[in-house]
């Protein structure tokens, strides 16, 4: 379907190319905002305790990231990852991004002026938790002055479950969490405690995993369905598989199939499948992919004009667009999840060094 060829130095980016159907799509050198500096990161071999997992502020080629991992076992069938984001900025820089994440996240933001673009409108915040729910379209974001985020992804399935509100109510929205019934109070706690010059990430993401502790034991919340998590899975290995074949691999009618993933993802298993092709290939021409798998990723589509029409369409802007606007926030984001993806399907081992590193 596609002849494919592929410069093994993608990261060195001179002279890299992919080709599709003869037709080259240039690799370019993702650009990056000079004028903001990472602080998120934690340089290796410098926590407090060796059995930490870490990660370098920046990618090989000094795009900022989070510092992410995965949840406890106990916690893993509700939530997805756990990420903490600190960008320094001038008071009066604007950061214009964006983000399109899979699944719905609670972010706990402490400090600088954000501006979110939802399904039903602008709204702006400053610190404070929102539930931002998946994404079917790129989502436009504006933070004013220093970025402190920090917070968790919770898996398809468990935002009912934890909650009480079926995720396709928040697709495209960002949504105060006591709109939704919640207390913000003990998550906006643990971002008090940043300033402690002690604070490390994981302090952090300890707090988050008792107080979800606490919360699910309280609600008795069931985990999602074991098929819900294996269109997860395949999603992440191949999302162009048909959806009547996951089907009936799995024992289950297309029908009851469609029910629980829309459900369960706010989407219909297709809109899943053409989200999660084109998040990964977002992810490679940010950098933070690993460069093994660029053939397979470029032969997901069919040709360069559907690669094109699919990522414009989603991401509202064409693949060489993308790449040559800053986005540190859209870049983290993806950056998370390609971690996630890659130690889901045992590629990479929680803590080792990633390959955009």
């Amino acid at each position: 379907m596609i002849a494919n060829t592929y410069s093994t130095g993608y990261n060195r980016y001179p002279d890299a190319a992919l080709t599709i159907r003869g037709l080259q799509v240039n690799r370019i050198q993702p650009a990056i905002d000079r004028t903001i500096a990472p602080a998120s990161g934690v340089t290796r071999g410098m926590t407090r305790a060796t059995t930490r997992a870490t990660t370098r502020a920046t990618t090989r080629d000094g795009q900022p990231i989070s510092y992410n991992r995965a949840p406890a076992a106990d916690l893993a069938p509700w939530i997805a990852r756990f990420y903490f984001a600190r960008i320094a900025a001038p008071s009066s820089h604007r950061l214009d991004c964006g983000l399109f994440n899979d699944t719905a996240f609670v972010r706990i933001q402490h400090g600088g002026a954000w501006r979110v673009e939802t399904a039903r409108g602008a709204i702006e915040s400053g610190s404070g938790t929102l539930v931002f729910g998946p994404h079917s379209t790129r989502m436009k974001v504006q933070v004013t002055g220093d970025v402190l985020s920090f917070g968790f992804g919770l898996r398809p399935g468990a935002a009912h479950a934890l909650t009480g509100v079926l995720v396709g109510d928040l697709v495209d929205r960002a949504v105060p969490c006591e709109d939704l019934g919640g207390r913000s109070a003990p998550w906006n706690a643990v971002a008090e405690r940043i300033a402690d010059p002690d604070f490390h990430p994981e302090d952090a993401f300890r707090a988050l995993e008792d107080l979800l502790r606490k919360q699910i034991n309280h609600l008795g919340a069931r985990a999602p369905e074991a098929v819900t998590q294996r269109f997860e899975l395949a999603a992440y290995i191949d999302p162009n598989i048909p959806v009547a074949d996951f089907a009936r691999d799995n024992g289950i009618e297309q029908r009851r199939l469609e029910r629980i993933i829309k459900r369960d993802f706010g989407f219909t298993p297709k809109a899943v499948l053409r989200r999660a092709r084109a998040l990964d290939f977002a992810s490679l021409l940010r950098g933070v992919a690993d460069e093994a798998e660029a053939e397979a990723l470029a032969l997901r589509f069919y040709d360069q004009s559907h690669l094109i029409r699919e990522f414009t369409a989603l991401f509202g802007m064409s693949p060489r667009q993308f790449a040559q606007l800053p986005q540190p926030l859209m870049t983290s984001a993806l950056e998370n999840r390609q971690a996630r993806r890659l130690e889901i399907l045992d590629r990479l081992a929680p803590g080792a060094i990633r390959p955009w590193e």
